[in-house]
């Protein structure tokens, strides 16, 4: 339940807001986990929890997730996560440290990478959405943006969390995930309303903005810019995109790798958190 960690910190950004992130704790080298689209950084717990004895591990809200608030002027430029997760790294003096994003997380972690270069030992992105071209996306092949559409459809306000999590876990994608991890989501994604019922602090106005923009940083063509170990990992049943799609990202760096990871889709760090804590710590002992 909220609470069970320790509590919320907060390091200021280079656009002059609070960014809320966790130590997660752990004890070794420091890791860093970003977030994808529409969850927090509570959302790591049950895999940092797998890493304690290998890492120290933080994670942090991206702007307009979590208690990190939305930019003032609405706009979600990706490399402005890019520099919440750089605003962590400062506040907590993290020397090299390792990195890990899923989704959109994993995007953030590539464009810290190529704005500051050097800052992290080596990466793991779970299917870092950093596309060769918009057509690869599959909103785009779809026509429009369903994600977007479907951020602005979604429902934010439940009677309790108990209710949120009875409603996420009798349908797909959320009922694939380990009870862990919706658990994860459900107890920290929520804000408590004066009348009792519990409101997303991802709102969905906020979640459709930042998938609007998910085609306009243009990470891919400076991917050759990442020198440091990076390791490209999808799931085998992942509708996003598929094997070809992470080789080709791996193969724009140095000292990228692609890994396939068995059983799991684009949830896959929640679905199965053992195996990607797994693939998470041979990834950064190859790294050395």
């Amino acid at each position: 339940m909220p609470g069970s960690v320790a509590g919320v910190r907060t390091a200021t950004n280079s656009d002059g807001f609070d960014v809320a992130y966790y130590d997660l704790g752990g004890d070794g080298p420091p890791l860093l986990f970003a977030h994808a689209t529409g969850f927090h950084g509570h959302i790591w717990q049950p895999i940092a929890e797998r890493l304690a004895g290998d890492f120290h591990c933080w994670s942090f809200d991206e702007r307009g997730h979590g208690d990190t608030p939305a930019p003032t002027d609405g706009h979600f430029d990706w490399n402005g996560f890019a520099r919440d997760a750089m605003a962590v790294i400062e506040a907590e003096g993290l020397v090299h440290p390792f990195g890990v994003g899923h989704s959109g997380g994993g995007a953030a972690l590539l464009l810290a990478e190529i704005t500051r270069p050097g800052t992290f030992r080596a990466l793991y992105t779970y299917e870092p959405i950093v596309m060769p071209s918009l057509d690869a996306l599959p909103s785009r092949r779809e026509g429009g943006n369903p994600l977007a559409e479907g951020a602005r459809r979604r429902r934010e306000v439940f009677p309790s969390r108990q209710a949120a999590w009875d409603n996420y876990a009798s349908k797909p994608p959320m009922s694939e995930w380990d009870p862990a991890a919706l658990h994860a989501y459900v107890d920290w994604g929520f804000d408590d309303l004066d009348d009792g019922t519990v409101r997303l602090k991802c709102r969905g106005e906020n979640e459709a903005r930042t998938y609007e923009m998910a085609t306009e940083h243009g990470a891919f063509p400076r991917l050759a810019e990442v020198t440091c170990p990076v390791t490209v990992a999808a799931g085998e049943t992942t509708t996003t995109f598929g094997p070809d799609i992470t080789e080709l990202q791996a193969r724009q760096m140095a000292h990228g790798r692609a890994e396939i990871l068995p059983g799991i889709g684009h949830f896959g760090p929640m679905e199965d958190p053992e195996e990607v804590a797994d693939s998470i710590r041979r990834a950064f002992a190859a790294a050395g």
